[in-house]
């Protein structure tokens, strides 16, 4: 009989160990993904190393084994030491991982529903059938396309090392992104090749809606009488399906379902920018952006390609520059294709929109272009860096949109304001809107911009808008001259090349004057 009961005991605790523990694993890693498959392994799971599994249980007494063995299968805290041989089950538990980790790289959080959806359990525990095209969800985001700068030429000269260069700039521009991104925001849904799309999700148009209800009513509550204020008390302890949202002028009454089908019109009008912590969001989305311009001409792999000689063709040293484009608004995340490829991104007139500020600017010869709607939601400190650079109406649309610019300014020095990861990691953590006047690089990319630049640069742009040609032209060819005269201050442009620039800008000026007199001539 106790040999019975010995057999039985060590069989036990061979089937937990062996068996029954590392399934149990498992299941916890499929269930992890299914409620959240943006977030991260636990620590214990993303550190499990198999060859810590080589070690035996001879260290330990058997009775202190079969302890541990009993606390691990009969408790759910993911916190318990193990121990796992390196069996079969290992290999499982570690592709299980693998896998779903790669998921999340690979789809981002335009694929989150699709993975949760695919690994979610319905009710009985049994597993929904595999469905890759599940519904769109609309949601609201901050979209930001990053360009490569010369990208074919780069393309047609390397060839093949192509890849190299562009897993250099992804590694700087996430890092960047992810870092600066408000509580993890950030995320790059496509690498296009040359262009990068990344996306700051505000939050599901439902969500967006049930926190600007909160907002109004802790605003207005402030305001109400005490009648008000028992009415409203009552109203909360009652359960109500409808509410009236007032955003910009905009009123309707929604309906859960009302909520999920308003039309894109619709959800254009609602101001975003009443959202508690809106402005923080967006700021530091745009610093990621920045802080990856500054780290692209600091970061020591990029500069070893601006050595290149494939790159400059030959005659000179080559740059390594982006251009990015920003918008905010709508979106349909989720995914397209069919059962045989699918791909999860986001469909939306906005996303668009970032596209072509990213194309313009190589138009208007700047870094950085974001539309009107990001520049109203973002903090006073950062609209006073933007500079208004031209009011356009956009493909499509009959609605006129300003459009700015951030005069951002690449320059050999940027190492001289290097910092560790732990550095800017803090640096991120204690953001505050003062940063827009005191960070060292954001002050150095900006050092060419003077007050006296933008007072002649804003009276050639509202002359260039009213239609005054004449003297739009001579007040922004006098703000060229400001800005190139304290590039020369700064020591980045030779004497020889100074006297170059002003004689071409003599030049230009009297063809220009001389054009102008000959419109105004023939009327």
């Amino acid at each position: 009989t106790i040999f019975i009961l010995l057999s039985l005991s060590i069989l036990r605790f061979d089937a937990g160990r062996f068996v029954l523990g590392p399934l149990r694993r498992m299941l916890k890693i499929v269930a992890w993904y299914a409620k959240n498959p943006l977030l991260p392994l636990p620590k214990r799971e993303r550190n499990f190393d198999m060859s810590t599994s080589t070690k035996r249980s001879s260290i330990f007494s058997r009775q202190s084994i079969m302890t541990q063995n009993e606390i691990y299968y009969e408790s759910d805290d993911d916190e318990t030491v193990q121990q796992l041989g390196n069996f079969e089950t290992d290999a499982l538990i570690n592709t299980v991982t693998k896998i779903t980790d790669l998921m999340r790289r690979c789809w981002g959080v335009a694929g989150a529903n699709i993975i949760s959806a695919n690994l979610a359990r319905q009710e009985g525990g049994l597993s929904s059938s595999f469905n890759p095209t599940v519904p769109g969800e609309a949601a609201y985001a901050l979209f930001a396309f990053i360009g490569i700068n010369n990208f074919d030429s780069h393309l047609n000269a390397l060839r093949d090392e192509i890849m190299i260069l562009i897993n250099d700039i992804a590694a700087v521009l996430h890092e960047e992104v992810y870092r600066w991104g408000y509580e993890d925001s950030g995320q790059c849904n496509k690498n296009l090749g040359g262009a990068f799309l990344m996306v700051y999700k505000i939050g599901a148009v439902k969500e967006v809606i049930e926190k600007l209800q909160q907002a109004e009513a802790v605003i207005f509550s402030r305001r109400t009488t005490k009648l008000r204020r028992r009415r409203s008390r009552r109203s909360i302890m009652s359960t109500t399906k409808t509410s009236t949202l007032h955003a910009r002028g905009f009123s309707a009454t929604l309906t859960g379902a009302a909520a999920d089908k308003m039309s894109g019109s619709h959800l254009d009008t609602i101001d975003l920018s009443s959202l508690p912590g809106m402005q923080k969001f967006t700021d530091r989305a745009l610093l990621g952006l920045l802080k990856t311009f500054v780290g692209i001409h600091r970061d020591k792999t990029i500069l070893e390609w601006n050595d290149d000689i494939r790159l400059g063709l030959g005659v000179g040293a080559a740059s390594i520059n982006l251009l990015f484009g920003m918008d905010a608004g709508w979106a349909v995340e989720g995914a397209v294709g069919s059962e045989y490829k699918i791909d999860a991104t986001y469909l939306s007139p906005h996303v668009n929109m970032a596209s072509r500020m990213m194309s313009a600017t190589k138009q208007y010869g700047v870094h950085f272009l974001l539309s009107e709607r990001v520049q109203k939601l973002l903090s006073e400190n950062a609209k006073g860096t933007l500079r208004h650079l031209d009011t356009v109406t956009v493909k499509g649309s009959s609605v006129q949109q300003k459009i700015f610019t951030y005069d951002a300014k690449a320059r050999h020095d940027f190492f001289l304001y290097s910092r560790t990861e732990s550095q800017a990691d803090l640096d991120s953590e204690r953001y505050s809107t003062s940063i827009w006047q005191t960070d060292q690089d954001l002050c150095a990319m900006r050092s060419h911009v003077s007050d006296e630049f933008i007072a002649a640069f804003t009276r050639g742009r509202d002359e260039y808008l009213a239609g005054n040609w004449p003297q739009a032209i001579e007040l922004l060819l006098q703000a060229d001259n400001l800005m190139f005269q304290a590039q020369v201050e700064e020591g980045y442009v030779t004497s020889m090349a100074e006297s170059s620039f002003r004689n071409l800008n003599n030049l230009n000026m009297s063809d220009d004057r001389e054009e102008s007199q000959e419109r105004l001539a023939l009327g």
